[in-house]
């Protein structure tokens, strides 16, 4: 079909081609251009350039068709003009004494959020087919078949056209419509042979006048076709106090019609959106009453009222209530007959509340439902899928949750698991101690506990250290934006419920409110490891409310689980009945504050507690309790067997009270692994684990003894206790070094480049590292003197150099160096190989750091005797000449530490 439309095109427009140059102006036939448009645009484009023709001509029209646009007759209003406005506004509008009141805006002013720039109208618009055409209108009228012609007329003022074949027409009074079927008669009638097509043209423009409360009141022209709406927009809408709801159009002084533009807004009706005509009025009256109405409700605002609206209405105009609504207790705020407000409940689930009559200036609050379940059960901690569950009558923990490997997390404890429930009204709550292993999976009967409406059953982990914590402590730091990091494993602090109640007045606490002898912070807490808020705490005693923290509740470690159960027993224990909380430390997995189970027994607080650890002391543990009796209180302690206990003994297995505390002893002369290193020439270094009173000559013994390269005087002994107490020395000798440099010149001629040298002093003295090096006579040790000898502690390191057959000389001398040892120099002679002392060196107090560690302050006299206690390893410093004359030791002391440090690292740093 398309090849044989497209033959039948060629060879027309072929024809007309051949014709000559005065075929120019041709005009397609209407077959033509019908056939020319069913071809693809490509080949329209082919066809026109290959044969000379206007596109256009093919098109339908000898014109090219204007490009439609409709022009931006409205921009954004001023601010100042918004502002002027609202001024204007009713008093009912100024919500400044509430807050909530103040955040609603009036419902529907933001559709003309804008001000006109232009009044043209636009045109090119679908003429409908009830358009009544009066004078000025154009009518395109179309003929083919035996002529082809196009006519533009234009009705004049008596409502008439001029046809050129058929005379005058009068058109007054009829729509497009009738007016197209007149014309199509009448030219079928008169002009045989000949179609025709009959189009509306240009359209006549109107001229309307807009009064009243519009945000730009005035006369306007705008398009024949136009209705309320557009002119609206045309005058920029409505201003403050204008009326929504009752948009008036009056014509010769009479109302033809109203609109409320809610129906438009909410309901999507234009059927009130009536067409203008020249000489309209669009009248916008004053607001009439407002109604607020917030809370639970999908879209709250101020709305206009109407007679006779009720509340329900109202609720409607707001889309309706919230999920979260609780509509049974909703409140109107009116004014009553003597001006005061005054509270109206409503019930608006009842037909007596749905049809309250609304008043001018109510304030209508939907309030929420509970953020509580009803008869939920909630699970936190170490499970698959922490959350709210469906309690059902004759519920079980094993129906809870059925299966230990699909319901339990990996690293769940399986000794122990607890059932927070509520008692009363009040909230006080009680604690309910199972095993999952012997509930779920053996389903016991003791163990497998029957469950109660709003139960929340919480399990832990075995072990808190193996737990990823990521998204836990970056959800409390987007939470707590003051807290920089939380660089510890806990939120709550460990040691809060690693102490007993005893040490619980030691912990460092801003402020702190202690109830029942748990210790809960309200403000920092603050140790080596972490930071801990107050809101931190706040947000875990609201535990079993967050979505959040239940999802992340398996990452938690004990204490902060424990801790809102741990809280509450605190805050609800009274005179009559103490806190319901248990603490346990000692040689258990986990120390801390436990809840009182009912029940609970020795046994059961073990195993609270994660178990026994390596090396406890089952023989024999301590139970501290609190007994109140006649008005005052005494501690008492007895002794468990705990293998008994654990054996369910009755003797032995104990009911807990109170605020007992179990104390789980260490087994006599144990000890945890201990290790030291021997580094250096000996036949087998390495690490070795040593025992309890192990001295070094025992170790040396079992690491072979020395080598024969072995240099002993210069060995170094290191350990870790020393380094510590050494560095806090260093930390004290730099305060006091930057106090004296603040308050006193460096020397006696306080000159610049002495102070310089003093910083530089401070500088290096609070960057060092102390070394904790001990001083040792291995030479000693090694041929059995006992009192050289020492005993080990844990992590201690010997090194071993080899021969020695160097002496250094450093400090305040022309060119520090090390020399060769000979024997029979003395130190004066080491001096003047190395440059002899600077023009600062205090030579008086020259002393040598001996190879050992320990250090050396000669008299001048054995200088002169020409004898020498020099040894291969020695090193001799010459110090500074700092003249302070109060602060000499200080200063000796200074250069000293730096010296020694430096000595030594030089002695380790060749193995």
């Amino acid at each position: 079909m398309l090849q044989q439309t497209k033959k039948v095109i060629i060879t027309a427009v072929a024809a007309l081609f051949l014709m000559g140059a005065q075929a120019q102006a041709i005009t397609p036939s209407p077959q033509m251009i019908e056939q020319f448009k069913n071809l693809p645009a490509s080949e329209q484009q082919r066809l026109a350039r290959q044969y000379g023709i206007d596109p256009s001509m093919l098109g339908g029209s000898g014109q090219a068709q204007p490009k439609v646009e409709n022009p931006q007759v409205v921009q954004p209003r001023a601010i100042n003009d918004v502002v002027d406005h609202s001024k204007d506004a009713a008093n009912e509008l100024n919500f400044s004494q509430d807050p909530q009141k103040a955040e609603l805006e009036r419902f529907g002013y933001e559709l003309f959020q804008g001000e006109p720039t232009t009044f043209a109208p636009v045109s090119d618009v679908p003429v409908p087919s009830e358009y009544l055409v009066g004078p000025g209108d154009s009518i395109k009228v179309q003929l083919f078949g035996k002529e082809n012609k196009e006519y533009d007329l234009v009705i004049n003022r008596e409502g008439t056209i001029q046809f050129p074949e058929l005379g005058p027409i009068s058109v007054a009074g009829l729509s497009f419509a009738e007016l197209r079927e007149s014309l199509n008669h009448r030219i079928s009638q008169q002009m045989i042979g000949i179609e025709s097509n009959i189009t509306m043209g240009e359209l006549r423009s109107i001229r309307i006048f807009i009064a009243g409360d519009a945000y730009k009141p005035g006369s306007y022209t705008v398009s024949s076709l136009s209705t309320i709406t557009q002119a609206l927009f045309v005058a920029g809408g409505v201003n403050e106090i204008g009326s929504l709801r009752n948009i008036q159009v009056k014509r010769k002084g009479k109302l033809v019609g109203a609109m409320d533009l809610y129906d438009l807004l909410m309901r999507g009706d234009a059927s009130g959106d009536l067409r203008l005509r020249s000489g309209d009025v669009v009248f916008i009256p004053s607001v009439g009453g407002l109604v607020s109405i917030t809370g639970e409700v999908r879209r709250p605002a101020v709305y206009e009222l109407k007679q006779n609206e009720t509340i329900a209405d109202i609720v409607a105009m707001a889309a309706g209530l919230k999920p979260g609504a609780y509509p049974k207790s909703s409140s109107i705020e009116r004014y009553n007959s003597n001006g005061l407000r005054s509270i109206v409940n409503v019930d608006l689930t009842s037909q007596s509340g749905k049809t309250t009559k609304a008043k001018t200036g109510d304030f209508i609050r939907v309030k929420n439902a509970s953020s509580q379940f009803e008869d939920a059960i909630t699970v936190v901690g170490a499970v698959v899928r922490p959350g709210k569950y469906q309690w059902y009558q004759g519920q079980k923990i094993s129906d809870l949750l059925p299966s230990i490997w699909g319901d339990l997390s990996i690293s769940a404890d399986l000794n122990y698991a607890i059932i927070v429930r509520e008692i009363n009204r009040y909230g006080d709550i009680e604690v309910l101690q199972f095993a999952p292993s012997k509930a779920i999976g053996d389903k016991l009967a003791a163990q497998d506990l029957a469950l109660q409406p709003r139960d929340k059953v919480m399990l832990f982990n075995y072990s808190d250290e193996t737990q990823n914590r990521y998204e836990l402590n970056k959800l409390v730091k987007q939470r707590i934006k003051k807290v920089t990091s939380l660089t510890g494993d806990s939120l709550v602090g460990n040691d809060l419920f690693k102490a007993g109640f005893s040490q619980l007045d030691k912990m460092e606490l801003t402020k702190r409110s202690q109830i029942g002898g748990v210790v809960v912070a309200n403000e920092v807490v603050e140790d080596k490891n972490q930071l801990v808020k107050g809101e931190v705490n706040k947000m875990l005693a609201n535990l079993f409310d967050d979505k959040e923290l239940i999802k992340l509740s398996g990452s938690m470690n004990r204490s902060e689980l424990l801790y809102p159960v741990v809280a509450k027993l605190a805050t609800q224990g009274r005179a009559d009945k103490g806190a319901q909380v248990i603490a346990i430390s000692g040689k258990v997995r986990h120390s801390g504050v436990y809840p009182l189970s009912q029940g609970a027994k020795v046994s059961e607080l073990i195993a609270a507690a994660g178990g026994l650890t390596e090396g406890a002391y089952t023989t024999r543990a301590e139970l501290t309790s609190t007994i109140v009796a006649d008005g005052s209180s005494m501690v008492r302690h007895s002794n468990i067997d705990l293998d008994a206990a654990l054996a369910g003994e009755p003797s032995a297995n104990v009911a807990l009270h109170s605020r007992d505390i179990l104390t789980v002893m260490t087994t006599p002369e144990w000890q945890e692994n201990k290790s030291v290193e021997l580094r250096g020439e000996v036949k087998f270094p390495g690490i070795y684990n040593i025992r309890r009173g192990e001295t070094l000559a025992d170790v040396l013994a079992r690491a072979g003894g020395v080598t024969e390269y072995a240099y002993l005087p210069s060995s170094v002994f290191v350990r870790e206790s020393v380094r510590q107490q050494e560095q806090l020395e260093i930390k004290k000798l730099a305060d006091q070094l930057r106090r004296d440099i603040a308050t006193r010149g460096v020397s006696k001629d306080g000159n610049v480049v002495n102070y310089s040298d003093a910083q530089m002093m401070l500088t290096d003295l609070e960057n060092m590292q102390a070394m904790g090096r001990l001083v040792v006579d291995l030479s000693a040790i090694s041929v059995g003197i006992e009192q050289a000898d020492l005993q080990l502690e844990d992590k201690d390191v010997l090194y071993i150099p080899s021969t020695k057959q160097t002496i250094a000389v450093m400090g305040e001398v022309q060119h520090a160096a090390t020399h060769r040892y000979k024997d029979g120099l003395t130190l004066d002679q080491y001096l003047v190989m190395s440059g002899g002392p600077r023009q600062r060196a205090d030579d008086d107090r020259t002393y040598v750091i001996k190879a050992n560690g320990s250090v050396m302050m000669p008299s001048r006299s054995m200088w002169f005797s020409g004898e020498s206690n020099l040894q291969p390893g020695d090193t001799i410093i010459v110090p500074l000449d700092t003249e302070y004359k109060d602060s000499l030791t200080l200063w000796t002391q200074v250069t000293g530490i730096i010296y020694n440090t430096a000595v030594a690292i030089s002695a380790i740093s060749g193995l």
